[in-house]
């Protein structure tokens, strides 16, 4: 299907750089070079930059600026909370609980912590992808120090009931901890309404320039180093910051609530258009994941009797989309989170994920639909 600009329909993996973000950012290439760590004429404005960066941060999510930690990315953040958390002396124990379809940023992290004399416990969900927080209740124990549990699925969209699982975790003394890196600019995410202490942001989930990320920490929450080195964002990030990066990230958060009235219905509005015109046109497909529940731009398909490769191979050139999630598929392995899920092989086989943005359009999503039914009936055939 030749193609001189494919549609992009995978705003799940990475976004591009908004216009309004690289106008903040280009100046912080081209003029303004300081160190922020410098007190003289060049390092006082970088400072105030990150700073103001961090108070864009705050804003979006409901938090303190003193509560932003910048990082490298999702995954850094991740980790730090993490392990960060786990290295903390604690009189309480070394148990961790966590959920069957957290991304590989938080399920390798604890797998890691666990063959280093921690323990773990994983928790399914249900059919939908959604952890029941009476699972999370059974999982606590006495020793149990952290619960992590991503807020949306980077796969299917699920979002979890983090609010609920706040309510029995907090109590208890026991940090939570929710990789926010789909849901942040998507749908509201404010950290006091969800109840957590810790929580990640994805700078290029939003239209933030890749290799940025912030790390929520509610305050009076002790957190271990995980580098070593000079005293940058608290102590617990150590290194020069990336100041053109971070103002980016600010100018995103920044954004972001600007549209958190508009958007959701927006993105909503294209995934469900792109769902009714396959459902027309086809049959023997799923949509997994409960429609009330997901991310509104998140659409996760099996198209049964179909080699999701084979799939994508027909739509090369013309439409962009994931088999699961970007930044872990591997050939024809099935996704973990459908595994999880209980997805039949027949249809998690076939799966395919699409992801709306701020740029789709309803033209763009007919001409989607329109080749992926007539690449589905060419290899049904």
């Amino acid at each position: 299907m030749p193609q001189t600009s494919p549609i992009y329909l995978d705003y799940n993996a990475t976004t591009p750089l908004a216009p309004e973000v690289w106008a903040a950012m280009r100046p912080w290439f081209e003029q303004h070079f300081g160190n922020p760590s410098s007190s003289h004429a060049f390092g006082r404005p970088a400072r105030a930059a990150v700073e103001n960066a961090r108070g864009e941060v705050a804003r979006l999510l409901g938090a303190s600026p003193e509560e932003i930690v910048f990082t490298g990315g999702g995954t850094e953040a991740n980790n730090l909370a993490i392990i960060g958390a786990a290295q903390v002396p604690s009189e309480r124990g070394r148990h961790l609980v966590t959920t069957a379809v957290e991304h590989p940023a938080v399920l390798e992290v604890c797998r890691w912590l666990a063959g280093h004399g921690f323990e773990l416990t994983v928790v399914p969900v249900d059919g939908c992808g959604r952890v029941d927080p009476a699972a999370i209740q059974a999982a606590l124990t006495p020793r149990t120090i952290l619960v992590s549990v991503m807020h949306a699925n980077n796969e299917v969209g699920t979002v979890q009931p983090l609010a609920e699982i706040a309510a029995l975790t907090r109590p208890r003394g026991v940090l939570l901890h929710a990789d926010a890196a789909q849901s942040a600019g998507k749908i509201p995410v404010r950290v006091d309404e969800l109840g957590v202490d810790l929580l990640t942001v994805a700078g290029h989930k939003l239209y933030a320039p890749k290799g940025v990320g912030a790390l929520y920490v509610r305050r009076g929450v002790r957190l271990a180093r995980v580098t070593h080195g000079a005293g940058q964002e608290g102590g617990l990030r150590p290194g020069t910051e990336n100041v053109p990066a971070i103002v980016g990230l600010g100018a995103a958060c920044r954004l972001a609530d600007d549209e958190t009235a508009s958007r959701p219905a927006e993105l909503r509005a294209c995934r469900d258009l792109l769902w009714q015109l396959l459902a027309a046109d086809l049959a023997d497909i799923r949509w997994h994941g409960q429609p009330a529940s997901l991310l509104p731009n998140t659409l996760s398909v099996g198209f049964r009797g179909v080699s999701a490769a084979a799939l994508m191979q027909a739509l090369e050139g013309f439409l962009a989309v994931s088999a699961g999630a970007a930044c872990h598929s591997a050939g024809v392995t099935l996704s973990a989170t459908l595994r999880a899920m209980g997805v039949p092989e027949e249809y998690a086989a076939g799966t395919l994920r699409f992801s709306a943005g701020r740029p789709t359009t309803a033209a763009e999503v007919r001409a989607a639909a329109g080749a992926v039914i007539g690449a589905v009936r060419s290899l049904r055939g």
